[in-house]
């Protein structure tokens, strides 16, 4: 499923959570996150754009837009306790990134690929997902409601791929946009309705899988 340079690539960005976790965990390593979480989104620019040469031209723009433009939430987000203004520029950095991988996603949709009833499924998820955030968001209603519509739709234009790429590119993508849904919802989860144990390392973990299938199935779809 991997190749030896994928399989080689695995290993290095293992070790780069790793430390973003530790670092991120241990007071006394603080310091270091700010080098260490903006480092899992370089590693994956500098792969994808080094392992992309099969693909064609708008489909590796567009993704290395949404992995700049991750890389500039993440960034954003690590001041959050600064100012309440980072929380909101880092989501709009990451509803910039989904709607990159929008575009990415639906240059191979597949029109035989019945989309309804994972649609209606989304659905009923990010309403029960809603009713716990709802009296929490204040200000950020509007914000977080049009994020949360960008990223069921980035999971859908990644199921519709179904048919039209490699099992292995489908497979891969698809399971990284569950992992980036699952991230946003424990890191709104933990935000707005209330802490979540190990909060840092679960939503830490689930985006950066993400992150690497994506760029590993979108890599492998020609």
């Amino acid at each position: 499923m991997l190749t030896k340079t994928e399989k080689l690539f695995s290993f290095i960005f293992l070790i780069i959570v790793i430390a973003e976790l530790v670092c991120d965990s241990v007071e006394s390593l603080n310091t270091y996150h700010y080098f260490t979480k903006p480092l899992i989104l370089i590693s994956l620019i500098i792969f994808f754009w080094k392992h992309s040469q099969n693909l064609d031209v708008n489909t590796k723009r567009f993704t290395l837009l949404a992995l700049s433009f991750s890389l500039l939430g993440d960034i954003l987000l690590m001041f959050v306790n600064t100012s309440a203004n980072f929380f909101i520029g880092g989501l709009i950095a990451f509803l910039v990134a989904h709607i990159m991988y929008v575009f990415v996603f639906l240059k191979k949709k597949s029109t035989a690929n019945n989309t309804l009833p994972f649609i209606v499924i989304l659905l009923l998820y990010a309403t029960i997902l809603f009713y716990f955030l709802k009296d929490r968001l204040d200000d950020l209603m509007l914000p977080v409601i049009v994020y949360m519509f960008v990223i069921l739709l980035m999971v859908v234009a990644a199921f519709s791929r179904k048919g039209s790429v490699s099992k292995n590119s489908y497979i891969l993508v698809f399971l990284g946009a569950l992992f980036f849904i699952t991230s946003d919802s424990l890191l709104a989860l933990n935000k707005f309705y209330a802490p979540l144990p190990f909060s840092s390392i679960s939503i830490m973990l689930t985006y950066s899988i993400a992150q690497l299938f994506i760029v590993f199935g979108i890599k492998k779809q020609q």
